[in-house]
């Protein structure tokens, strides 16, 4: 069954388990599935492939990465807690994200393969290593091995 079809089928799980915060979350990340499936012209009664699925999923986590990020600068700690609830129910429909070990790992096989080794070829080899990675691993986690690598 695919991701989208799940989740519209645990609205009503979280419904009679009184969970507002998963409830609050499941609806908003169908619903963005919804208007995702419609931004790409079908009908809003199909759903989304797993692979578009997991780019809503990663949308919303970024999102409320921000939004945690924002609230923290302007202190405003009372609309922390609700994201990072709903970003840890996010983050669980998510596959596992690759180590920073793992992604060293590939990424210094990678680098003798293309033969890089200074500053200049970093946007090179930064693209054929998200390539490779996408959807394993977080960017955030892949630029910093790249850095440590070239510098």
């Amino acid at each position: 069954m695919a991701i989208h079809e799940t989740l519209k089928k645990s609205i009503p799980d979280a419904l009679r388990a009184h969970d507002e915060v998963k409830l609050r979350t499941i609806r908003s990340l169908v619903t963005a599935m919804t208007n995702e499936v419609v931004a790409k012209k079908r009908k809003p009664d199909e759903y989304l492939t797993d692979d578009e699925a997991f780019v809503v999923i990663k949308r919303a986590v970024n999102q409320r990465k921000d939004s945690i990020e924002q609230f923290e600068k302007a202190s405003r700690n009372d609309l922390v807690k609700p994201e990072k609830a709903e970003l840890v129910i996010l983050e669980s429909y998510l596959p596992a994200m690759m180590s920073r070990a793992e992604i060293m790992t590939i990424a210094k096989a990678k680098m003798t393969e293309l033969g890089v080794s200074t500053k200049a070829d970093v946007g090179k080899f930064t693209g054929t290593l998200m390539k490779e990675l996408k959807g394993k691993a977080d960017g955030g986690d892949v630029k910093a091995v790249v850095d440590s690598l070239l510098s």
